[in-house]
């Protein structure tokens, strides 16, 4: 199976793909998509959804994982980040991908062990458990990464990382 994590954002939203294959999982790909916040909305949730269908695409995912959101401060970019998510349930529905989502602390836990671990902390652990990633320079790529290991381990929670 092939699992496709999501970390989503209107100026960087990281983005995870791994294999799962028996009980080894195999990190494909990992990265982020920039928009740039000159772009009017409508361009860059085009751009989004094109990136994100062609990520399924490409890498025949099976599996959709995201975060749940949660309010924060600024209740415009919640309403937003729904824009997003919107797409991301549209392209699953169109290439019938299962959707799993967990909340910020069931990620932590998942990758940490404490619920309460700080992004440092979780880009900690993701470089350990894969050592040759090299080092991302956006925290939306090790949280991509942490979700799509949380989804994996939810299905079944004992696996080699290679």
């Amino acid at each position: 199976m092939v699992f496709l994590g999501v970390d989503p954002g209107f100026q960087f939203a990281g983005f995870g793909v791994a294999k799962q294959e028996g009980s080894k999982i195999s990190l494909l790909d990992c990265g982020y998509l920039q928009m740039a916040p000159t772009k009017a909305l409508p361009e860059r949730v085009e751009l989004f959804y094109d990136h994100f269908l062609a990520l399924v695409i490409k890498y025949q995912i099976n599996t959709l994982i995201l975060e749940t959101p949660f309010l924060g401060k600024n209740a415009q970019n919640f309403l937003k980040l729904g824009y997003l998510r919107g797409i991301l349930y549209l392209i699953a529905s169109q290439q019938k991908l299962q959707i799993l989502e967990f909340s910020p602390t069931q990620v932590k836990l998942a990758i940490t062990g404490y619920g309460g671990a700080s992004k440092e902390q979780v880009a900690r652990v993701i470089k350990q458990l894969f050592p040759k990633l090299p080092t991302p320079n956006k925290a939306d790529v090790t949280d991509a990464i942490a979700v799509t290991l949380c989804g994996i381990w939810q299905a079944r929670p004992r696996f080699n990382l290679r």
